[in-house]
């Protein structure tokens, strides 16, 4: 009996063991996954640190550095007039086509000048008897057959002829619009008949060789930029870039935009570029011989300056930086950096101080202009 008891009650507490492990099973399962999954995290940590971290570099060589400060730019034509007579009347003729080429002193308009050719008409006969009788009181004169008074007289009233002949002269010239210089006319604003006064726009005279470039520096590059100085610029629709001069240079600084006026001859020989058009102008500025340069993505800046990593035997060394001039795709280092150091360019996010670091790319050689 005794022995029946205690198999039952083995059984009993079997039972019992097997219904609480069905029960608790689901519930403990996953903290075994997470231990398992932890412990092999710890191992795969491991192993991935023992393994080098992949990235690129380049050794650093002297370089020459320029800081390229963009503006923009206004062509303007180098040569520009809108042309009016300098008298009122009927204007009788229009002698050019609009667009064409005019030479400096083509007669492009006419305005009624017959009153004005009929008062030179008679002041030339009266020239012509002043002066007959200005020759024959000389001749007395020399004799002493009429006082030096009589012959002043005459002498006056020639030199008040010839001066009213020149102002009548005057006045027909003012009756002509003559091209003041070599250009392009444009779209005539008036017509043949109508009525003209000195604030009457007749046409527009544009010179478009040479053009200049009008743009804006900061005030800080005054003393960098001098006549002569060269620029380069682009304008929408030309694919090549255009060199131009500076030739003058604004004395006084633009007061609300601290700037300074700038304007550039480009020769334009054969009239590509329009006067108008706005154009992208591209100074060098600050240039830098011998330096130390980097790519701008190689900084890692921080809240108490910039740093970067090289790769010193094998291992990832952090060096702070102190910087200096800045271009679109490289900054120029001041101090922290040696001619020779080998500058890890890429995975800057997961280097840190003594990692290893294998290159998978090592450029020898820059570009010795940025």
């Amino acid at each position: 009996m005794a022995t029946k008891k205690i198999f039952r009650i083995s059984i009993t507490v079997l039972l019992i063991l097997v219904m609480g492990g069905i029960i608790l099973y689901p519930k403990l399962k996953p903290l075994l996954s997470k231990e398992e999954n932890a412990q092999s995290s710890m191992r795969m940590a491991g192993s991935r640190a023992n393994q080098p971290l992949m990235a690129s570099g380049y050794v650093l060589v002297p370089t020459e550095m320029s800081e390229l400060r963009k503006a923009v730019g206004s062509l303007l034509p180098d040569e520009e007039v809108e042309l009016s007579f300098e008298t009122s009347g009927k204007i009788v003729g229009i002698y050019f086509d609009e667009g064409t080429r005019v030479k400096k002193g083509d007669l492009l308009a006419k305005i009624n000048d017959r009153p004005l050719q009929a008062q030179l008409l008679k002041l030339q006969a009266q020239l012509k008897l002043t002066e007959e009788k200005e020759f024959r009181q000389r001749q007395l004169l020399d004799r002493d057959a009429i006082s030096r008074e009589s012959y002043d007289q005459i002498s006056t009233e020639l030199q008040a002829l010839q001066a009213d002949i020149k102002l009548i002269e005057a006045r027909i010239a003012e009756t002509e619009l003559r091209a003041p210089f070599d250009g392009i006319v444009g779209l005539r604003m008036i017509s043949e008949g109508a009525i003209a006064t000195t604030q009457t726009k007749i046409v527009r005279l544009v010179k478009v060789s040479p053009l200049k470039i009008e743009f804006s520096i900061p005030e800080r590059y005054a003393g960098e930029v001098n006549p002569g100085y060269p620029i380069s610029f682009n304008v929408d629709g030309f694919t090549e870039e255009f060199r131009a001069k500076v030739y003058a240079i604004e004395p006084k600084v633009e007061l609300e935009t601290r700037t300074i006026v700038l304007r550039a001859l480009y020769p334009n020989k054969n009239e590509e570029l329009k006067p108008g058009r706005y154009a992208s102008v591209t100074v060098k500025l600050s240039q830098i011989e011998n330096t130390v340069s980097i790519p701008t993505e190689a900084v890692i800046p921080e809240m108490d300056g910039e740093k970067v990593f090289i790769l010193k035997n094998g291992k990832a060394e952090q060096r702070n930086v102190v910087i200096g001039l800045r271009t679109e795709s490289h900054i120029q280092i001041k101090k922290g950096l040696n001619f020779g150091d080998t500058l890890l360019t890429t995975a800057t996010l997961q280097l840190r101080e003594s990692l290893p670091v294998q290159l998978d790319t090592l450029i020898t050689n820059q570009n010795t202009v940025l």
